[in-house]
């Protein structure tokens, strides 16, 4: 079954949608969620002689990832998300460049910070005595996040010019553009791959556009599950015939299906479409009930920073336990690998509540958007945002001028909140 097998579109056009809605919330937060345990669970680490070896621990368990690699989820809400968002700017009589400059502020700024506490800390603890190595490892970590921030950003700011494209046309373009990219890869032009940045999350958000018109209502019960199986049946064959290893994140020394991402993606995401789909009736049910939305209320709008500081968390209580005290990680799928998760999660969640307590304030930008000098600040903004995914917050002049371009690229699309009553 193929993403592109779509029942046409109706006549009429459907009506306009909830301005939220709680399938997406729940995606949004759920994957998130998932993306953190997920990231925290990984590094199997040991120290010795002031190095720090890391490993991964769902290398012996790659088919978990068939589940917990919740990508193309996250970006499948986030098109819905777009969608919907810029379509209730354009009936308030907003323009595409006013509705992408607010949308950029609001991804980019909360990085500031991010960048104040990380362009130093290297420095500082090297001055301290923490060994250099370990030290270089974490800054590295913590800006590869990143690479979300820099994709995402191409995709808000393609959106209001892939919603003036039929998603008949869009989608076979985006798909076929994925395969024939893996293709050519795999033909031995690897530098080919990373083509698949925007052919593979455009066509997942592309979807997510045709779930915000209400083309997906039919994607019910058995239909839902019969995507489902197909989705994961693809996966299985692309895997078992080759050269799509079973891992649906990155793994040292193998090919990745994440970097750059690959068009099994579109057949992972088929298989999740049609199992979230199909749990949707349930999910909007439990999402209903006052506790459930209270816990949604609270963490919808603070996700951004759980996403940017969760490996900061992680650096943190890893440096103590691993450099300060001496322990390893012990072996992945053991019993003192499992009596350790609970406290590990537990110490690691902690220091995120802090965290984002202390800084979540940060997702809401200063001053009110400017939109004139939009199409100057999406470079600068993406080029800082892939620089730091590369560099990470190491010693070295690159971090410091992507953080200098970051806050350039927000200044041309910021100015004081007095200067604009209409702030939406």
């Amino acid at each position: 079954m193929s993403l592109t097998m779509l029942p046409p579109a109706p006549e009429r056009a459907p009506a306009a949608p909830a301005p939220r809605d709680r399938f997406i919330d729940v995606l949004r937060v759920f994957g998130m969620v998932l993306v953190v345990v997920q990231h925290w669970t990984m590094p199997v680490l040991s120290y010795a002689q002031g190095r720090l070896t890391t490993g991964n621990a769902l290398a012996a368990v790659p088919y978990v990832t068939w589940i917990s690699q919740v990508m193309p989820l996250v970006f499948f809400a986030g098109g819905a998300a777009n969608a919907i968002s810029f379509r209730s700017a354009a009936r308030r009589g907003g323009t595409a460049r006013e509705w992408t400059a607010r949308r950029v502020r609001r991804l980019a700024w909360p990085v500031v910070p991010l960048a104040v506490v990380w362009l130093p800390l290297p420095h500082l603890l090297v001055a301290l005595g923490v060994p250099a190595q370990p030290v270089e490892t974490a800054a590295r970590t913590v800006g590869q996040l990143l690479w979300f921030l820099a994709v995402y950003l191409l995709a808000v700011v393609a959106t209001p010019h892939l919603l003036r494209v039929r998603t008949g046309v869009a989608l076979p373009v985006l798909a076929g553009g994925a395969v024939l990219m893996d293709v050519v890869r795999f033909s031995g032009l690897e530098a080919a791959g990373y083509l698949n940045v925007a052919f593979v999350w455009l066509a997942v958000h592309q979807i997510g556009f045709r779930y915000a018109e209400g083309r997906l209502e039919w994607l019910t019960g058995r239909r839902a599950a019969g995507l489902a199986v197909a989705g994961f049946a693809m996966v299985a064959a692309l895997v078992a015939t080759g050269p799509y290893p079973a891992s649906m994140i990155g793994m040292p020394g193998m090919i990745s299906n994440m970097a750059p991402p690959s068009a099994c993606l579109l057949a992972l995401f088929a298989g999740q479409l049609g199992l979230a789909m199909l749990l949707r009736p349930a999910l909007n049910a439990l999402a209903a009930r006052p506790r459930a939305e209270a816990v949604l209320t609270a963490l919808a709008p603070r996700m951004m920073t759980v996403y940017l500081w969760h490996m900061t968390a992680l650096v943190a209580v890893a440096g103590v336990a691993t450099v300060g005290f001496g322990l390893a990680t012990p072996h992945a799928g053991s019993a003192a690998w499992w009596s350790a998760v609970p406290l590990w999660l537990a110490a690691l969640a902690l220091v995120l509540v802090a965290l984002t307590a202390l800084l979540g304030r940060f997702e809401d930008p200063v001053g009110a958007a400017a939109h004139r000098l939009v199409p100057a600040a999406v470079p600068l903004v993406g080029g800082a945002l892939l620089t730091l995914t590369i560099t990470g917050f190491a010693p070295g002049p690159a971090p410091v001028i992507a953080s200098l371009a970051l806050v350039a690229g927000l200044a041309l699309v910021s100015r004081p909140a007095a200067a604009d009553p209409r702030r939406r």
